[in-house]
């Protein structure tokens, strides 16, 4: 019960602070330490020589290395603590960094602002922030759409899925995710040079974001304005998502707001024909990512009062 009181006093500590750009310039972020050794690994590991095999293996061990290496730091720190207040409160500062719940909604809404005030192109870079796909060729329905599936996605990457295995482990659970996470952000994606090296690395995070994608997506639920819809549209569009895990959030969400995400969207140029979620419904607009906002606060607001109701009644 410990770790869920951690987990509570991270998430407080980064809806008040963040991660302050002075102390990024300094220090860096827990995550760019773990992206330089995931990049050293994949430059010294992932030789476009070897066959798809060997790469595939030299994937599956790089990835566990820097998992498992994570995990020894945590639980070292971790052991090395007695669980009292004090304690609880150490945890969860060190877990603050993440946990990613103010920066997603300062990236998030920094695109619903110019975009209400009609500024398309500063909108446009915003959202390339915090997506991958074409800016260039996004509208205001792309504009918004993309910044309300990125809202719903992260939500369960960067906050749900972190504090749900802080929670269950403390600082190895949490430390540990976010090198599975990590990993799979900087290899996991079907290209070349990753098609086998990063194969571990995307299977990996499938599993550790089966259970905090559908939570998320059902905290989104419940905190709905239009709930009903919200959860019909999950249980029915959820699975049409190219991920087995991002359609929960997402489908969630696009019910909750009563518009439709996904789609088809050009990424380096090429058009990806995604299905849609809630495909019946209207494009959103500026105003929705404010509404998607909104929801976002009170699902994680609800978290967090849930895990502090398991730390302390």
């Amino acid at each position: 019960m410990g770790f869920a009181g951690a987990m509570v006093v991270a998430m407080a500590v980064d809806a008040l602070l963040g991660w302050p750009s002075w102390l990024f310039a300094r220090i860096g972020h827990p995550v760019t330490w773990l992206g330089r050794a995931i990049g050293a690994i994949d430059a010294a590991w992932n030789r476009e020589s070897d066959p798809p095999a060997l790469r595939r293996a030299a994937g599956i061990a790089g990835a566990l290395v820097v998992i498992a290496i994570s995990v020894v730091i945590g639980w070292v720190i971790q052991s090395l603590l007695t669980w009292t207040w004090v304690q609880i409160v150490l945890v969860g500062v060190l877990a603050w960094p993440l946990v990613a719940l103010r920066s997603l909604h300062d990236h998030v809404a920094a695109v619903a602002t110019p975009l209400r005030a009609g500024d398309i192109t500063a909108a446009r870079e915003a959202v390339a922030r915090i997506v991958g796909r074409d800016p260039a060729a996004l509208d205001e329905a792309g504009i918004a759409r993309a910044a309300i599936e990125s809202l719903a996605e992260n939500a369960s990457d960067g906050i749900v899925a972190p504090v749900f295995w802080g929670a269950l482990f403390g600082l190895p659970g949490i430390l540990g995710y976010k090198a599975i996470n990590t990993l799979d952000s900087m290899i996991g994606h079907r290209s070349a040079r990753h098609e086998a090296f990063g194969w571990a690395a995307a299977r990996i995070d499938d599993v550790a974001n089966f259970i905090p994608a559908r939570l998320t997506g059902f905290l989104f639920v419940l905190l709905a304005p239009r709930r009903s819809e919200a959860l019909s549209c999950m249980t029915r569009d959820a699975r049409r998502h190219r991920s087995p895990n991002a359609g929960w959030p997402e489908a969630a969400m696009a019910g909750a707001l009563g518009v439709r995400l996904s789609g088809p969207r050009i990424y380096h140029g090429s058009v990806t024909n995604e299905p849609w979620l809630n495909g019946g419904a209207r494009d959103p607009l500026a105003a929705d990512i404010g509404e998607g906002l909104a929801v976002y606060r009170r699902a994680m607001l609800l978290l967090a009062g849930l895990l502090a109701i398991l730390a302390f009644a």
